[in-house]
Parts: C-alpha cells; sequence; structure tokens
C-alpha cells in the first residue's frame, strides 16, 4: 500500500523526526500538513516539499493549545476535504534530576509530552470517526520502558503516552476501523536534548554523544511502515533502539 492522496497531520514537523516524516510520507504521495510553532521553518519545508513533487499545507500552531489544534485540522479539511491521519510528534525533553526541583521544566514536558498529544487526538477524532477509518502515530520512547538518570519525569509522560496510545487502539481499531500506533525510539539524532538545562545532565549526555544513535529518517522509515500496512493489520508497538545502545 502506499499513501496516496491521504491527508496526514504531522507535528513538531519544523525539525527532526517530524520533518523527515513529512518528506518521507510526502514521497509516498500523502498530502502532509505540517504543523510546529515556527512558521517560517514551516514555509521552508513546504518549498522542499513541494520543489521535490510531493504537496504540503502549512497550518502552524502550538500543540498545547486546543484552538490552534482545531485550526489545523479545519484547514486540512478546507483545503483536502478531508483528514486521515496524525503522527503526534512534538515534544520536549529537558532532563534533569528531580532534586533540581526544575518544576517549569515538570510542566512543560507535561502540556506538550501528554496534553499536547490529548489536544491532537481530540481535535482529529471527530474526522476519523465519521468515516469510520484513519491512523493514529502517537511518539512515545523507550524512556516508557525503563527510568534513565534524570528522567524522572520524562519518562513518566512517555510512558502516558504508551498506555494511552493502547487505550485509543483497544477502543478505537475495533469499532471505528482507526488503527493506533505507539512508536518508541532510543537515542535519535535529534535537536531533543537542547533543551537541557541541568549542567549534570549535560555531562552525561556527552557519554551519549559517543554512540551511533538512530538518525531521523530510521523513525520516519518506521512510521511509514505502519501507515502502509493492509487495513486488516495495526501495529501496535514499535520499539526502536540504536544496535549499540544497551
Amino acid at each position: 500500500m502506499n499513501l496516496q492522496d491521504r491527508v496526514i497531520l504531522i507535528t513538531g514537523a519544523s525539525s527532526g523526526i517530524g520533518k523527515a516524516t513529512a518528506h518521507k510520507l510526502a514521497e509516498d504521495g500523502a498530502k502532509v500538513v505540517l504543523m510546529a510553532r515556527s512558521e517560517d521553518e514551516l514555509q521552508v519545508l513546504q518549498q522542499k516539499i513541494t520543489h521535490n513533487g510531493g504537496e504540503a499545507l502549512v497550518a502552524a500552531g502550538d500543540v498545547t493549545s486546543k484552538t490552534d489544534f482545531k485550526k489545523a485540522v479545519d484547514k486540512a479539511v478546507e483545503t483536502y476535504g478531508k483528514l486521515d491521519g496524525l503522527i503526534n510528534n512534538a515534544g520536549l525533553m529537558p532532563l534533569s534530576f528531580v532534586n533540581k526541583l526544575k518544576t517549569d521544566e515538570w510542566e512543560q514536558m507535561v502540556d506538550v509530552n501528554i496534553k499536547g498529544v490529548l489536544n491532537g487526538v481530540a481535535a482529529v477524532l471527530p474526522q476519523l470517526m465519521e468515516h469510520k477509518n484513519g491512523d493514529i502515530v502517537n511518539i512515545s520512547s523507550m524512556a516508557a520502558h525503563r527510568y534513565f538518570p534524570g528522567g524522572a519525569v520524562y519518562c513518566a509522560t512517555k510512558s502516558a503516552v504508551k498506555m494511552f496510545s493502547e487505550g485509543l487502539r483497544q477502543e478505537l481499531a475495533p469499532e471505528y476501523g482507526i488503527n493506533v500506533t505507539s512508536i518508541e525510539p532510543g537515542a535519535v539524532d535529534t535537536q531533543l536534548t537542547d533543551t537541557i538545562t541541568d549542567e549534570d545532565i549535560q555531562e552525561k549526555m556527552k557519554e551519549m554523544q559517543k554512540m551511533t544513535t538512530l538518525e531521523a529518517e530510521d523513525i520516519a522509515n518506521a512510521i511509514h511502515y505502519a501507515l502502509t500496512q493492509p487495513k486488516r493489520v495495526n501495529i501496535n508497538d514499535m520499539y526502536i533502539v540504536p544496535s549499540e545502545q544497551q
């Protein structure tokens, strides 16, 4: 199966996994709806996709805003007449040890990593339920499976995403034909670590940088695989780690 003419909304599309996924899905015929806070970066991405023969729509917005999400969905439907899927990719990872009490960063992770996912599902679900078809892909993490130093809050948010995905799958797939997938990557070479302000964690990340990590394109390929299975197949979870990561 290819993605010809399927309309898919991607959050966090301006960089990293979201950007790579937009390119991958557009190359296979999908009409990608690009959502992130930076409209300028999305415009550049749209131009590159269009130059390569694909089709993309810019719908700038913040995933923590229900209003922004609704506007993005409405824009997609007004432009293409439908919406077929959502890639909930936007996320933050400002790791820190709990005793540093970086509570503002904790709240940011909860707002983006959990509430952002909930907002996305709430925004797209009426469309998908109406047509009894579609896909929801949530980007969780290997952090949903095990704690690592400085990751107490981050691991908790990604565990929530993983379990929410399973609940969605059980509630939506049998009755509405909406397939749900949780993608759980290990270390990926993206800008996700740029938000870390805890100096102790920054030192630990230098050790991580010696390892050959996954590329954003590896996760984009996994998402593409999940989306292109026969309708009878729901890829529930994909746990993807670098060969060198323990």
